[in-house]
């Protein structure tokens, strides 16, 4: 593609299909992360080091604890994120930069990532006020990352902490499969959902390019339109059942589309008679604990499940009545919900801690550390200190991941970061794990971060009464 077709290209996208592929990442970010970067060449400090951290100011109402998720994408993000001549003239074409110097597009067209992350691994238990993430790198590339780091790592992180508990309400035993491609916001977000549901302890995902590029074998069943395209083609619904297994003998059917109880009935004698082997079947509607142990009375041996717009808390609701479950289909309600309210703030400009003092939106000075403390293999005690303060008995939670660009640590596998999530959910109180009214684990300041609080603040009262 040339210049030109570029700048027409986003000039007429209003006519077009909105299509994203990897060399887009550079511009999929807030316009104010490219006008700062402009200014900040403009004033000679874009390369003066700068340390942003990425923190949640506040758990989700009725969440207990966050589990990190999004870090792999964020990181490959900055390891592709380049400015092409025809991006760069797309950008002048806006004529919003019309008084940016010519350093900033020299910045934009040599530049790429050259800083450190530090990071929570994949699959910890986190909480409100912590960093999950720092970056230390010139102010102009710490800055213009802000946006695609919040979006991956908040959304793939609430995924993951929907499906931590739907795991911790379920039950090892329990089959959980990730039903959600068609709530996910998106089709990126629906990969990311579904990777950040494995990751978090479901099972499988239906989404098969998900599926595959993980590496894992995508998991489904059928829809209603088979059973009725069938039935009214070949004539009744135990026809179509019959066509379906016979093509797929290893998927569950599908069993409520007309009359539940005796489309089980009709089963249980094809199976009772040894004429069919039945793997599984499927609930989609009605009163599931009612009918799942009526299936059950019919079809003792075959595993049920079931779907429709199920969460958390209405799992523990079905196995609190006594549902005859075995495994669940999640879908809306695992890839939509509460967002995780993640922010990326300056913590650190040139070896001076700073903090945000906005009402309600106070943030911590100084690079950071997560000391995490434990007793009898359960969680005890967060303290949130400042990097080079000493653990004392102590796990230092945040690791370099990234120096001076390059990566430092391996690409951890989907399976490693699932047992890391299931580890982690198991470390914390029973109180942090309940559904309704949980309390999160207690996360202490360090003398050394309080006081830097303090001085921050004094010097910045300071500041602003000489400016007055």
């Amino acid at each position: 593609m040339t210049t030109l077709d570029y700048v027409y290209k986003q000039q007429n996208q209003h006519n077009q299909e909105l299509n994203l592929s990897a060399d887009d990442y550079s511009l999929l970010t807030d316009l104010y992360q490219l006008t700062m970067a402009a200014c900040y060449t403009g004033e000679g400090i874009e390369q003066r080091r700068a340390s942003f951290e990425l923190s949640v100011r506040r758990l989700p109402e009725g969440f207990g604890y966050l589990i990190a998720m999004g870090l792999t994408q964020a990181l490959e993000y900055l390891a592709k994120i380049r400015f092409s001549s025809a991006q760069i003239a797309a950008l002048q074409a806006t004529g919003i930069f019309a008084h940016a110097g010519d350093r900033f597009w020299s910045l934009l067209a040599e530049g790429k990532f050259t800083g450190d992350v530090w990071a929570v691994p994949e699959g910890t238990a986190v909480f409100a006020n912590q960093p999950l993430l720092r970056v230390e790198a010139p102010l102009w590339q710490a800055q213009l990352v802000e946006t695609y780091l919040l979006n991956t790592i908040n959304y793939q992180t609430l995924i993951a902490t929907k499906a931590a508990r739907l795991r911790d309400v379920a039950g090892e035993s329990a089959t959980l499969l990730e039903f959600g491609t068609r709530r996910a916001f998106s089709p990126q977000g629906s990969l990311w959902a579904a990777r950040a549901a494995l990751a978090g302890g479901l099972d499988s995902t239906s989404n098969v390019l998900a599926a595959l590029q993980l590496g894992q074998q995508p998991s489904g069943t059928m829809a209603h339109a088979l059973v009725m395209a069938l039935s009214a083609i070949e004539g009744t619904e135990e026809q179509a059942f019959s066509a379906f297994h016979r093509y797929f003998p290893g998927a569950p059917l599908l069993i409520d589309t007309y009359d539940t109880i005796a489309a089980a009935g009709r089963l249980a004698e094809k199976v009772n008679s040894g004429e069919m082997q039945l793997t599984g079947v499927r609930l989609d509607s009605g009163d599931l604990v009612t009918l799942s142990k009526q299936v059950r009375s019919l079809l003792p041996g075959v595993p049920i499940f079931a779907s429709g717009d199920l969460d958390e808390w209405e799992i523990a609701r079905l196995k609190a009545a006594g549902a005859e479950i075995d495994g669940y289909g999640l879908g809306t309600r695992l890839v939509t919900g509460s967002p995780v309210n993640g922010v990326y703030k300056l913590v650190d400009i040139d070896g001076i801690p700073v903090m945000k003092q906005s009402s309600g939106k106070v943030t911590y000075p100084g690079r950071k550390q997560i000391f995490r403390s434990f007793t009898g293999g359960k969680v005890k005690a967060d303290r949130l200190g400042l990097l080079g303060e000493i653990p004392v008995d102590e796990e230092p939670l945040l690791q370099l991941v990234v120096q001076e660009g390059q990566r430092v640590q391996p690409l951890e596998s989907l399976a490693t970061i699932r047992q890391r999530t299931a580890a982690s959910v198991a470390s914390l109180p029973q109180q942090t794990r309940l559904l309704d009214h949980p309390v999160a684990v207690e996360v202490e300041i360090s003398e050394g971060l309080r006081v830097l609080t303090e001085k921050t603040k004094k010097r910045t009262a300071e500041a602003q009464r000489t400016q007055r």
